[in-house]
């Protein structure tokens, strides 16, 4: 989950309470390089005892976007993925593949937003993205899913959320409601990824976001 720290449009206080009234018990905000919409999210639901918030970022890789859950300080961005998932697990994190065959072109020479491909085989992930519920995702969850097959790792599915609609639409189901229950589930691979169709005003302001999103990539 994204928000105004990144590229979402929530602000973290607001991401907490929609996650409380949509009756989710952990969420992982991992906002691109950085933490500070994760802290200030999980400082937010400390004080309304609800939802538990996991410390998490994207990580812009030079092989590809990894996810870092559980994390207490920012992992620096353009290292190489094996440098990457070895710097989450320094600091006791959990290092996700998340999309790892989405891979789409950005415009004026910004780079290449993409998973880590078939490096999700190779490298040392406690855990493999087979569910993203961003819209147009469904062939490359299902390469996902296939190589997960083989690999037998500890699947997630992530709402990848940048706005309030997208909240829960991918999610993870785990034994138990906390933090720790699903750090102890990925580790030991009980988790189970879902995912619901989103309503036609959601993908609605999805596209609204998309196209908001492509004028701020052209500016910078």
């Amino acid at each position: 989950m994204h928000t105004t720290f990144s590229d979402g449009w929530p602000e973290p206080s607001e991401l907490v309470d929609h996650a409380w009234n949509a009756g989710l018990d952990v969420i992982a905000v991992t906002d691109h390089d950085t933490i500070e919409g994760a802290l200030r999210a999980a400082e937010h639901a400390g004080r309304r005892r609800g939802v538990e918030v996991i410390v998490g970022e994207e990580i812009s890789s030079r092989n590809g976007h990894i996810v870092g859950l559980f994390l207490e300080r920012r992992v620096r961005p353009g290292m190489s993925a094996a440098a990457t998932v070895h710097a989450i697990h320094d600091q006791g994190g959990l290092a996700v593949a998340v999309h790892p065959f989405w891979r789409t072109q950005r415009r004026a020479g910004a780079g290449v937003v993409h998973g880590v491909g078939w490096l999700a085989a190779e490298l040392d992930f406690d855990a493999v993205e087979i569910e993203n519920a961003t819209p147009g995702l469904y062939f490359f969850n299902q390469l996902a899913r296939r190589l997960n097959a083989g690999l037998r790792s500890a699947e997630t599915g992530g709402s990848d959320a940048h706005i309030l609609d997208a909240v829960g639409r991918a999610y993870t189901e785990f034994p138990g409601r906390t933090r720790k229950a699903l750090r102890t589930a990925i580790e030991t691979g009980k988790t189970e990824a879902g995912r619901r169709r989103y309503r036609a005003m959601g993908l609605m302001r999805y596209a609204a976001w998309g196209l908001n999103h492509e004028r701020y990539v052209a500016v910078v």
